[in-house]
């Protein structure tokens, strides 16, 4: 059996460390990756600092990583879509519960990918760029076209005869709001959104036909008058404060569905801290307490409000239709761009950690990257 080289956390809240793990076969419905560039999430520094609560299943030591862009070394026996040494990107989901860390997580050499959340990587896009879709497109996708959430048409089924609607995408310039703005706008929906004046282009250039700075006071007040009496189909909220603002919205405007996908604190304050307690406490007082708040406002004013969780598609009929078929076609197409732009800051499995540091501090529509 060979080996090759990961990040390795080696315990909940260290620092990810080099490491040496065996190289896996893929199962049937794997595919094995030589990983060429990984990209990093908010996710990936709150399961580092937070998992002996938010991930309490994770055991170490353990891969993170969710974004994987890299080539095919090896097939499963019931994979038809790939072969050896054709380029791919796609959802690591070793992090979730009932998964296998070392086989799937992303900041390693060689990593598996289920079948059915990859898609192959067009010529006309690097490594780096395509490890920037995976958990924003995924998250994206479970927001606007899972049941659960807005349920909306996906691209490529027919639209109805009646006016196009409106998606009201709060947090225009994040990862998963730029890639919910692509594909609102490739399944036919017209889109407005917040983002800060400095990003305003960047989403209106993705197809969304208004643009509300998310820091003004009248920002909801704004939302309504670009909706301008259009079907309002449903909400995105991705942001602390976003779930009331949004509710604001749809009550204003007479939607009824709402994706959440923030906590309404921000946990970057508690991850850099010695020691989770008693610090944890007001913390997740404050979270439990504020989504109860914001769910029985939702439901008083009669708008169905639930959380997203991105990797779910790993387990519905959703999953291998968007990485199967609307993903290879939109990139095709370049109807699908790679946003926020990755911004690569380093060539090795070294500079993981400082990746997240760096996310951690804060980026504004762009991504971090690293190359491995």
């Amino acid at each position: 059996m060979t080996s090759h080289a990961a990040a390795l956390l080696s315990a909940p809240r260290a620092a990810l460390t080099p490491g040496t793990l065996d190289t896996p076969a893929p199962a049937d419905d794997e595919v094995l990756v030589r990983v060429r560039a990984v990209a990093v999430n908010p996710v990936d520094w709150v399961v580092q600092g937070t998992s002996r609560i938010t991930y309490r299943w994770l055991r170490t030591p353990a891969v993170l990583g969710s974004d994987v862009a890299g080539e095919v070394v090896a097939v499963g026996a019931a994979v038809t879509r790939f072969r050896v040494g054709q380029r791919v990107l796609g959802l690591a989901t070793g992090t979730d519960r009932g998964r296998d860390p070392l086989r799937e997580g992303a900041f390693q050499e060689y990593t598996t990918l289920l079948e059915r959340l990859t898609a192959p990587t067009p010529d006309s896009l690097s490594d780096e760029e395509a490890a920037v879709f995976p958990l924003g497109l995924s998250t994206a996708a479970c927001a606007l076209f899972q049941s659960p959430h807005l349920g909306l048409r996906m691209p490529g089924d027919p639209a109805p005869g009646t006016a196009r609607g409106v998606v009201v995408i709060w947090g225009g310039s994040t990862s998963v709001g730029m890639n919910a703005i692509q594909l609102a706008r490739a399944a036919g929906y017209d889109v407005v959104t917040t983002a800060s004046a400095r990003n305003a282009a960047t989403v209106r250039d993705l197809g969304a036909d208004a643009v509300v700075d998310h820091r003004s006071p009248s920002a909801v007040a704004e939302l309504v008058a670009a909706v301008g009496g259009r079907p309002v189909v449903g909400a995105v909220a991705l942001g602390a404060g976003s779930t009331d603002a949004c509710i604001d919205v749809l009550t204003r405007t007479g939607g009824d569905r709402l994706a959440m996908a923030s906590t309404p604190v921000a946990l970057d304050a508690l991850v850099c801290r010695r020691r989770l307690f008693p610090a944890m406490l007001p913390v997740f007082a404050r979270i439990g307490l504020g989504t109860l708040r914001s769910t029985l406002h939702a439901r008083r004013r009669g708008i169905r409000a639930n959380f997203v969780w991105g990797s779910s598609l790993r387990d519905d009929e959703m999953g291998p239709r968007l990485w199967g078929e609307v993903v290879p076609r939109l990139l095709a197409e370049g109807s699908l761009r790679p946003m926020p732009a990755p911004l690569v800051v380093g060539d090795s499995l070294d500079a993981v950690q400082g990746a997240l540091d760096r996310q951690r501090a804060g980026v504004s529509a762009q991504k971090i990257v690293v190359r491995l």
